[in-house]
């Protein structure tokens, strides 16, 4: 499993009197959770709270494995506020992922999803909520490397855009339609995986939320926020032959 590299700061992008957004690195908790718990490691909750020497509220979730934009309240008021413009999709996100496959140009998965993590029986009663996903091909690229059954290996670089906040949903979306999320170990290709072990050392999922725009709670204004791919992320991608970043 990929771990972030020992830091005291993460990069902040935005900062005001009521909001910080800061560059989340594929391996980093955004908080404690009970497979954490008892390990010594840090927390993106507990070093943006250092950095800024105040408490602060996670206004949304991004995977451990994905890296990018992460969005905290400094006050409670203001957290209350931002819930709301999540809830009514007013808080526009996009995302970058290196999927397995030429996909195609452009598409919409609308496929509703069941909670993830649920027992057999848990599955069987759940009821799947709408979900909703849109996502358009920048850039595609073909490896002269075997992978599984096929001679070469093919891969597409995604900009992605949820409609919905379902768990999982694009790292789910995207392998319900074949086109699988590059080290992503629960729903990916095995065979692709342990090829960007063995060629590229890499160990690390890639999806990058690297767009986030929303009403500002406070002030009548938008705020928009983007970012590139952490240099890691795009190293990798320039020897796989992605050039864009």
């Amino acid at each position: 499993m990929h771990k972030v590299e020992p830091s005291t700061s993460l990069k902040i992008l935005y900062l005001d009197e009521h909001l910080a957004a800061v560059y989340k690195p594929a391996g980093l908790l955004v908080h404690r959770t009970d497979i954490a718990r008892g390990q010594d490691e840090r927390f993106a909750l507990q070093m943006v709270r250092d950095q800024l020497g105040q408490p602060v509220y996670p206004a949304h979730r991004l995977d451990r494995k994905t890296a990018g934009i992460l969005l905290f309240a400094l006050d409670s008021e203001t957290m209350s506020r931002l819930k709301p413009l999540f809830d009514e999709q007013r808080v526009k996100k996009k995302y970058l992922a290196l999927v397995r496959g030429h996909a195609p140009e452009e598409g919409e998965i609308d496929r509703p999803l069941k909670k993830a993590f649920l027992s057999g029986a848990q599955k069987a009663a759940a009821v799947a909520k709408p979900a909703v996903t849109r996502y358009r091909r920048l850039e595609t690229v073909e490896l002269p490397i075997p992978a599984g059954p096929y001679p070469t290996a093919r891969y597409s670089l995604i900009e992605v855009a949820p409609l919905t906040g379902r768990t999982h949903q694009i790292r789910r979306h995207l392998a319900s339609i074949s086109h699988p999320i590059v080290g992503d170990t629960r729903y990916g290709d095995s065979a692709h995986n342990r090829l960007f072990r063995r060629e590229f050392d890499s160990y690390r999922m890639f999806l990058i939320a690297h767009y986030l725009s929303f009403p500002h709670p406070h002030e009548e204004k938008q705020v928009s926020v983007a970012v590139e791919p952490d240099e890691d992320c795009r190293a990798i991608w320039r020897r796989v032959g992605i050039d864009r970043m």
